[in-house]
Formats: structure tokens, sequence, C-alpha cells
């Protein structure tokens, strides 16, 4: 059912949003050089990799690390670098994602290649065999803010309490975030 639920939604989304999707695109090509996209090395289920598109909100050459990692992130910003994370249109693109089965629209969002400390600990607790989320119940309770171990303790909460009606609830929860912007760092 949840399948079904992410090929149905989807295929509407992308399909509802063709035109704000190519304005984003337009967007990102006139403010800044470099591919409209930008495909991430991310973890899937089973730990497997899997390339997730996002439109670029990052000028070309910045380390493929989290951007709490980042000495100073917004240096490294493209001109509409900003907007683009704190209303998450940067995300639009992994509607691909979905619809080719690498990610679902509810579940834990997919590390970096080379967050070994996050990857162990979901490992460590099983998430790992979850399909990764375009949001999920970590993101609700806090996104960029939350330390890694809270992460992981509220992504394996949401393991335990998985269901349609669970995963309803964290879709309304996101909109929600993201119209108010909450939990965004940069």
């Amino acid at each position: 059912m949840k399948r079904g639920f992410d090929l149905a939604v989807a295929a509407f989304a992308a399909l509802l949003l063709v035109v704000p999707i190519a304005l984003v695109a337009l967007a990102v090509r006139l403010t800044s050089p470099g591919p409209v996209l930008y495909w991430s090395d991310r973890v899937g289920k089973g730990n497997t990799l899997f390339r997730m598109p996002k439109f670029r909100s990052m000028r070309v050459g910045t380390p493929a690390v989290a951007t709490h990692l980042l000495a100073d992130p917004g240096a490294y910003l493209t001109p509409i670098g900003s907007f683009l994370r704190k209303s998450s249109l940067d995300e639009l693109p992994q509607l691909w994602s979905i619809l080719k089965g690498d990610m679902s629209f509810v579940g834990p969002r997919p590390a970096l290649f080379n967050q070994d400390d996050l990857i162990a600990l979901r490992t460590q607790c099983g998430v790992h065999e979850l399909t990764p989320g375009l949001t999920g119940w970590a993101q609700v309770n806090g996104r960029d803010e939350l330390p890694i171990p809270e992460k992981v303790r509220l992504d394996a909460e949401y393991m335990q309490r998985e269901s349609f009606g669970f995963d309803l609830r964290i879709l309304w929860m996101t909109f929600v975030k993201v119209v108010r912007r909450d939990g965004v760092v940069h």
C-alpha cells in the first residue's frame, strides 16, 4: 500500500508541479554557473548507495559533507540557495527518487555516503532496513537542529510506529513546518 501511495502521489505531484519545477530550474540556471541539479550519493535501504537529485543550492566545488560540518555554510550558498533550502524547493527533484523506488515520501532522511556515524547508529538500530524518505519523524521533530543520536532515536521510533496513518500525520506536520520554515539552519 505504501509503494502504491508513493507512486500515485509522486506522479500527481510531478504533473501538478511541472511549472514550478521548471521555474526553479530556470532560476538556478540563471543565478549561478553549473548544473541545475546536484546528484548526491546517499545511503538507501539496506545501506545500498543511490544517487539523489536536488536543485543545486550550493556553489560548484562545495565539499560533499553535511552542511553543519562546513566552517561557514553561508559562504557556499548560491544567490538563491538560502531561499531554496528554507522553502524546501531544493527537494522537489526527489520526486524522481520516489518514482524510481529509491525513496518514499516518509522514512528516515537518506544519509550522505560519508556520514559514517549516522549510518553505523542506524544499522545498529535496524533503521537501515527502511526505505529513506523525503520527510520523516526526525524531520518534523527538529530537522537540522537535532544531534545524530536523537535523529536515530526518532528514526527507530518511526520504525516501531510505522503505519499509513502515522505517515499521513508526518506529511501533514511536514507541510506545516515547511510553510512556517521551522527547523532550517541554512
